[in-house]
């Protein structure tokens, strides 16, 4: 049995911990550089599309989409593909920021 993006998406979201998505996220696509489909889900629904657009581009011009290999600090292992977080303020409302592989959260801070 095949997933499709978003079935593999929500469960790596949630073998990851994090929160599920709203049914009321708002979520914006566009292609990295190297031609494929990553998104920016705004699961607060708090934030304007155009707003998320930007982000979205400026996520893409940082090369942000794509599987990147961490350790923790002072890990000896490497994993393929851990989120990585941050935060980020739009207007005067402080946002997390979690990406994973082709795809990016803002979350409640």
């Amino acid at each position: 049995m095949s997933l499709d993006g978003n079935a593999e998406t929500a469960e790596t979201a949630a073998e990851e911990g994090l929160p599920p998505l709203r049914p009321d996220a708002v979520i914006v696509e566009a292609q990295t550089k190297r031609g494929k489909i990553c998104r920016l889900v705004d699961n607060t629904a708090t934030v304007a599309v155009t707003e998320l657009e930007e982000l979205l581009q400026e996520l893409i011009a940082q090369d942000l989409f794509q599987p990147l290999g961490l350790s923790s600090a002072g890990g000896s292992s490497i994993r393929i593909g851990a989120p990585q977080s941050g935060h980020i303020q739009l207007g005067e409302t402080l946002y997390r920021l979690i990406v994973i592989d082709h795809e990016a959260r803002l979350e409640p801070f």
